[in-house]
């Protein structure tokens, strides 16, 4: 599991907002994905975690180029995804696909099954039409649906088997990277298990590689390797999942931590609560992005940005509590 599959470098993106007022006009950007970096090596789940707003999706869909990224570049597999031509990214896509968060709005209604899990294959050029039938059919059982289900509309069936359904779809290239943006926080809390272990049993079988992007830190516990932190468009902090979670060093991700309910009544967790709001991406602060809301903020925070830098092996944070350095300056 060492070797990455993808590496991601500096990537950006901006939306531009125009102000007007009596007498003039001024551009702004919402920094959406604001110079992210990180890499998946092959075989592991990498996690996006973090409040809702934070880019996570959209740092997801930029990876696929469903979003032309502002700037950056993604290399998948040795190949620099954002120098591809149109037609040589739709023969790549076949490598990396998505299971979308919503698993009604993401399928056709006017399909039947059939016919959502043949469409990629048809797209694609794979196989005669009947290669694709038994290809659809090892699909369907391979995700714990029945063959009679093939001839249904997305409506007649729920949530948790609508998703299987976009698990099929994107299983049927055979790729080799799939980005899971929130399968399963649209579910039941009893249909979330038995989701989250297909995807695990999937990636055991044909040896894939996620990035699993969530907010219900339990399931990420569960399910992921390594684990991102994203606050307003930047990543805080990388680690591996057990690393994270009892010993995490940045601010928020101790306070985000600190809001996982825990399962035993008599473990008494000191809860950290953050003051304000979030800043709003189209005006964020100079300096540290969280340290309007810090309960370790310094001085120094509000002028210096602080870079991802490694703080122990494995173990990367963007705070200026960990730089080689120590900053001057007292808390406050």
């Amino acid at each position: 599991m060492s070797e990455p599959l993808l590496e991601v470098e500096h990537l950006k993106k901006y939306y531009p907002i125009e102000k007007v007022w009596l007498g003039g006009s001024s551009k702004q950007f919402v920094k959406a994905v604001d110079d992210v970096s990180f890499s998946v090596r092959k075989g592991e789940t990498f996690g996006l975690v973090g409040e809702s707003g934070c880019g996570k999706s959209t740092t997801g869909r930029s990876l696929l180029r469903l979003i032309e990224p502002t700037e950056g570049r993604v290399v998948f597999d040795g190949q620099d995804i954002m120098s591809l031509s149109p037609e040589e990214l739709r023969r790549k896509r076949k490598d990396m696909q998505i299971v979308f968060q919503d698993p009604f709005s993401s399928l056709d209604p006017r399909h039947t099954v059939q016919r959502i899990l043949e469409e990629p294959l048809i797209v694609h050029g794979v196989g005669s039409r009947k290669d694709r039938q038994q290809m659809i059919r090892q699909l369907i059982d391979v995700v714990g649906l029945s063959q009679s289900h093939l001839h249904r509309y997305p409506h007649q069936f729920s949530g948790g088997q609508r998703q299987r359904i976009g698990i099929a779809r994107a299983l049927s290239l055979k790729p080799k990277l799939i980005i899971a943006d929130e399968p399963v926080s649209a579910l039941d809390v009893s249909i979330q298990s038995q989701v989250v272990n297909l995807l695990q049993d999937l990636q055991e079988e044909f040896g894939l590689t996620y990035i699993f992007i969530a907010h219900d830190l339990s399931v990420v516990k569960h399910i992921c390797d390594r684990v991102a932190v994203m606050y307003l468009g930047r990543i805080v902090e990388i680690a591996e999942k057990n690393k994270l979670f009892s010993s995490p060093q940045h601010p928020y991700t101790q306070a985000l931590l600190s809001a996982v309910p825990q399962p035993d009544p008599d473990i008494k967790a000191e809860r950290i609560i953050l003051q304000g709001e979030v800043p709003s991406p189209a005006n964020a602060p100079i300096g540290c992005a969280f340290h309007t809301r810090c309960p370790k903020v310094m001085d120094i925070c509000r002028t210096n940005r602080p870079e991802l830098v490694e703080t122990e092996d494995g173990h990367q944070t963007a705070c200026l509590l960990y730089s080689k350095e120590p900053p001057a300056g007292n808390a406050v």
